[in-house]
């Protein structure tokens, strides 16, 4: 479950309006809040590369790899990369590519020249140095086809081989996907009020892309909250902000590691 985004506005003002720090303006929350959930969310990958070395618990609650992994699992998806200026155009929201796979195809001349039918036979593509992908790109003897398809992958394109695989939708792509921008999103009252307008609600809003909120699991929010505050502090100026929320985020860490 996501974390709603006008529960951690709220909470952030609540506890800086209590201590009188100050005010968090939509902008600023806003772009500290993606900051935030972006450091999360990298931080994920950090701490599966520690855990899989660790032996874990039989119990999958119990089971840290398997809590980082459920908390992936919101983020993985799949596409079909369009084809366009002899490469496959990557996804922009594309945080870490996984499995590369062609889909064999069978392009049918009735009734329509343009119509293209879809097997059953998915081979995963072998990944390529650029140095391997030009060795093989070049050379009689190591020709790819279709059974033995390769890619390299730079500048956020994927290069097939064999060559002639170009038609869109014959490539799909498992990847890990970026969290969209944490949007607080309100309307001006009457009286100059500023007032929430909740995920899908209709009318304008600002900004005009309407609310997003964090796409970090729900156990996160305490977290998000005291890194909110830490960087509030830096905004506000106001060092004991950023001590008590440094220390907060320590102990949190610490909890976790426990």
């Amino acid at each position: 479950m996501a974390i709603n985004v006008n529960d951690v506005y709220q909470t952030v003002l609540l506890i800086l309006n209590k201590e009188q720090r100050g005010y968090m303006t939509p902008y600023e929350f806003n772009n500290i809040a993606t900051q935030v959930q972006l450091e999360i969310f990298e931080r994920y990958f950090e701490d599966l590369n520690q855990q899989v070395r660790i032996p874990q618990s039989d119990v999958d609650y119990a089971d840290r790899v398997f809590a980082i992994e459920e908390k992936l699992e919101s983020f993985r998806t799949t596409a079909y990369p369009t084809y366009s200026a002899g490469a496959f155009e990557i996804p922009t929201d594309l945080y870490k590519l996984g499995n590369v796979t062609f889909r064999n195809y069978n392009v049918i001349t009735a009734p329509s020249p343009d119509e293209v039918v879809y097997d059953d036979k998915h081979v995963e593509l072998e990944k390529l140095t650029r140095h391997e992908f030009n060795l093989i790109r070049n050379s009689s003897l190591l020709e790819a086809d279709y059974t033995y398809p390769q890619y390299l992958y730079e500048n956020n394109t994927l290069k097939v081989l064999p060559s002639d695989i170009t038609q869109t939708g014959s490539i799909e792509i498992d990847y890990i996907k970026k969290p969209a921008d944490v949007v607080w999103a309100y309307e001006i009252g009457s009286v100059d009020q500023l007032t929430f307008v909740p995920t899908g609600a209709s009318g304008p809003t600002i900004p005009t892309t309407g609310t997003v909120d964090f796409e970090l699991d729900k156990s996160e929010q305490t977290e998000v909250v005291i890194n909110i505050l830490f960087y509030a502090g830096v905004v506000l100026r106001d060092p004991q902000i950023i001590q008590v929320a440094a220390q907060k985020a320590q102990q949190e860490e610490a909890n976790e590691k426990s």
